[in-house]
């Protein structure tokens, strides 16, 4: 059986044991309410032994009793909702199948899971009804024991009321909160059945710095969001690329990069070395994820060229012979992927960078107020991109030159990820930079596309000439490809205009 996978919305009610549950069926088009099914769930709660998956807001359990008995994981919540998916009980009982673990391997790593809360809750469940006998809305009365297993025995009980959406909205869930409040129902204070077994054990959720916060913060403060968010979303593409889903190996390759970026711009507010490790393994992670994007992006980009050719110019097996070399050099890429987020230095990566923004290593610059730390940040990648161009222009053309514009490139995607990084302190002027060093990024991007293609073309021109093949359309898609690259060199040009550098710096300040 395939997992499955479904958005989960409900709300949980802490209620005391001698209430009962008041009518519900004159509610929001509950015309009816069924008969009480008597349940008993039997739930079994993994984790680390640290508590990884419900620090990251994550449960996993194997369920007895019910209609969705089986092995569950929930996804972090969002408001009411939260994505549950499921797989068979099978015959394991203390192995999480690996059909889960892949969604949170970036939390769990390479540490056990282990049972950790044992919940036993006898349940009624009440389906309520609209006229034509669809359910709307399940409300579960339970009455819950939970055991903590990773410690001396203790026990919890208590009775909660839950409401879980099946066919109604969040209008008739609101309707149902207020009977249930009007009997003495108050709201869970835990998002979880488990949150509560394990109560005192984990530590407070960490609230989000506000815009306004951010705005009159430190320095300090701006980077520790930046640096939490995409780590977030590093763990979030992890688990996407596991899972193969198009485009992930792409944007996980990104996270890497913003994070490497977000560090390099912002060393002088970090203790010496401080950065050095955790540089050195993102740049690992970066080069590990390359080979895939790189040989997808060529096999895109010849393939659309080879489309747009004449037919009667397209001579020989010249689409096939791409489609089998850049698919092959592509799964090759996708094998060492996914090879390196089975490795050790990898997960030691993720712990730095946990370890990296729960104790910011700043210096006394990182505690001075954002905006003016922000800004001096900014003018010295600007200078360092003015150094970049100033280099392509001394270089003759060639190899020399197109390494000196593909070392543009880097320091234009360096300067607009700081630019983004800066945005909710500097605001305008951070945005418009972000936007005029991602033109240049973007015309530098295609160039460099053009520098991958013409050496595969001549290569594979050269190999099919001494194999006795025809190399005619090869060499055409190879003057073609010439001409594009001419073309992005007038565009960077205008693009470097356009974003006149000394006007930068003088939105900055100097």
């Amino acid at each position: 059986m395939a997992t499955e996978r479904h958005r989960e919305i409900e709300r949980s009610f802490d209620v005391d044991p001698r209430t009962p549950l008041p009518p519900l069926h004159d509610e929001g088009g509950v015309v009816s309410v069924g008969q009480a099914v008597e349940l008993a769930l039997e739930a079994t709660y993994f984790d680390t032994a640290d508590l990884a998956l419900a620090r990251g807001g994550v449960t996993v359990r194997r369920r007895t009793g019910g209609t969705d008995e089986g092995w569950h994981l929930k996804l972090p919540r969002s408001g009411d909702s939260r994505t549950q998916l499921r797989v068979p009980l099978g015959r394991a009982v203390r192995t999480v199948p690996t059909r889960l673990t892949a969604s949170v391997r970036a939390l769990v790593r390479d540490r056990p899971l282990v049972p950790v809360v044992r919940v036993s809750t006898r349940r009624l469940e009440h389906a309520l009804c609209d006229e034509a006998g669809a359910v709307l809305a399940l409300v579960c009365d339970d009455q819950v024991r939970a055991e903590q297993l990773l410690t001396a025995d203790q026990q919890l009980e208590w009775r909660e009321w839950e409401v879980e959406l099946v066919g109604g909205d969040e209008v008739l869930l609101d309707e149902i909160e207020e009977r249930l409040r009007g009997a003495g129902a108050e709201p869970s204070a835990f998002a979880s059945k488990l949150a509560r077994a394990l109560a005192g054990r984990l530590p407070p959720p960490r609230r989000e710095p506000s815009v306004k916060s951010l705005k009159r913060g430190t320095a300090a403060v701006v980077v520790r969001a930046h640096l939490t968010e995409h780590i977030a979303r590093l763990h979030r593409q992890d688990a996407r690329v596991r899972l193969g889903k198009p485009g992930s190996i792409h944007k996980m390759r990104i996270e890497a990069r913003r994070l490497r970026t977000a560090l390099k711009t912002c060393r002088p507010l970090f203790l010496d070395g401080a950065t050095d490790t955790v540089d050195d393994d993102l740049r690992w992670l970066g080069r590990a994820l390359s080979d895939a994007r790189d040989a997808q992006v060529l096999r895109e980009r010849l393939r659309e060229l080879v489309s747009d050719h004449p037919p009667e110019l397209v001579m020989g097996p010249v689409g096939v012979l791409i489609d089998d070399e850049l698919s092959a050099a592509e799964q090759v890429g996708r094998r060492k992927a996914l090879a390196a987020l089975e490795e050790t230095r990898y997960f030691r990566l993720l712990d730095e960078l946990d370890a990296f923004v729960l104790d910011l290593p700043v210096t006394d610059e990182g505690d001075m107020a954002a905006r003016d730390v922000l800004r001096r940040l900014l003018r010295r990648d600007a200078k360092r991109l003015q150094r970049a161009v100033r280099h392509v222009r001394q270089v003759e053309d060639g190899d020399p030159r197109d390494a000196a514009l593909h070392e543009a490139r880097k320091k234009a995607k360096r300067l607009r990820y700081a630019a983004e990084l800066a945005v909710p302190v500097l605001g305008k002027p951070s945005s418009k930079l972000a936007s005029s060093a991602k033109d240049v990024q973007r015309v530098l991007g295609e160039h460099q596309d053009t520098v991958m293609s013409r050496t595969f073309l001549r290569e594979n021109g050269a190999r099919s000439y001494a194999d006795g093949l025809n190399g005619f359309t090869l060499g055409r898609l190879h003057a073609i490809e010439e001409g594009r690259a001419g073309a992005a060199r007038k565009d960077f040009h205008q693009a470097w205009e356009d974003m006149k550098i000394s006007r930068v710096r003088k939105r900055l300040g100097r």
